[in-house]
């Protein structure tokens, strides 16, 4: 099983290559510039546009849609709304990352509008934000996950990713130590990455953007959010291996170097996935 989801991953990876999918973002200004960078090494072309003049303008010419709720305001929201449903219209890939869901009213509000307006593709977050979307009881840190929720359990994590991917007919993805993926049918843990990414801001929106990515190149939205996730874990490996002891900076940039450096033959030799 391993093997025939490493080989669909490396085959949407040649296709985000030879069609170099543009990738509109609607992303918060804390991480703006790593998901650009981080588009651009994987292979795709990033465009950010939140105003809500151009945003349906600019969704109609995209292959894929990012929302991301990470820094929100009351403008974005109406943006984010406006893009996803016209995204919807065309068939276009919608990616939903709710930064901190859990943690106040208004992301709260804004996750529960986006879920019910927009047809989601795929929907990646920590564990305390998807629990949170499913309704079970979260303790969330801001941004970042809790131990409590963490510690929760993989059965625990299958479980509430299966539900969620049925109830909104998407791919839920849950990251953390082992990364969870689903359609509702098939569920794939996916084992690379190290905890050094926890110590940079915006690895999780990087990882979505790097899902963005790949759902603009094939329509196997599973394989695009595993071919994502497994993009950002096996870079960290390999940044940390190269300069993991020098610090976070340099880490930082040795990720976006690894994904630019990703080919087929890496993911073959490092990608630890298979089917829960």
């Amino acid at each position: 099983m391993e093997i025939k989801y490493i080989e669909k991953v490396k085959k949407a990876f040649e296709m985000v290559h030879t069609k170099k999918p543009l990738v509109h973002h609607i992303t918060n200004y804390v991480t703006v510039n790593d998901c650009a960078n981080i588009t651009l090494a994987i292979g795709a072309s990033p465009i950010m546009a939140d105003d809500i003049r151009e945003v349906e303008a600019i969704t109609s010419i995209s292959s894929a849609l990012v929302l991301n709720i990470g820094t929100l305001n009351e403008r974005t929201v109406q943006a984010m709304l406006a893009a996803g449903e016209k995204a919807n219209k065309l068939e276009i890939p919608v990616v939903f990352d709710p930064v901190g869901a859990g943690a106040s009213e208004l992301r709260n509000r804004t996750t529960e509008q986006i879920l019910e307006k927009v047809q989601l593709s795929v929907l990646r977050g920590n564990m305390s934000e998807i629990r949170f979307i499913a309704g079970l009881e979260a303790s969330t840190k801001g941004v970042d996950a809790s131990d409590a929720d963490i510690n929760s359990g993989l059965a625990a994590g299958c479980s509430i990713s299966e539900t969620i991917a049925k109830k909104y007919g998407c791919v839920a993805a849950i990251t953390g130590e082992t990364d969870i993926v689903s359609d509702g049918q098939h569920t794939l843990l996916l084992e690379n990455g190290t905890k050094l990414l926890s110590g940079i801001t915006g690895t999780g929106c990087m990882c979505t953007s790097l899902i963005g990515s790949f759902c603009g190149a094939t329509e196997d939205f599973l394989v695009a959010a595993a071919g994502g996730i497994l993009c950002m874990g096996i870079a960290g490996e390999a940044a940390a291996e190269k300069v993991g002891k020098e610090g976070s900076g340099s880490l930082h940039k040795a990720i976006i170097d690894s994904v630019s450096n990703m080919n087929a033959e890496i993911f073959t030799k490092r990608a630890k996935i298979h089917e829960a």
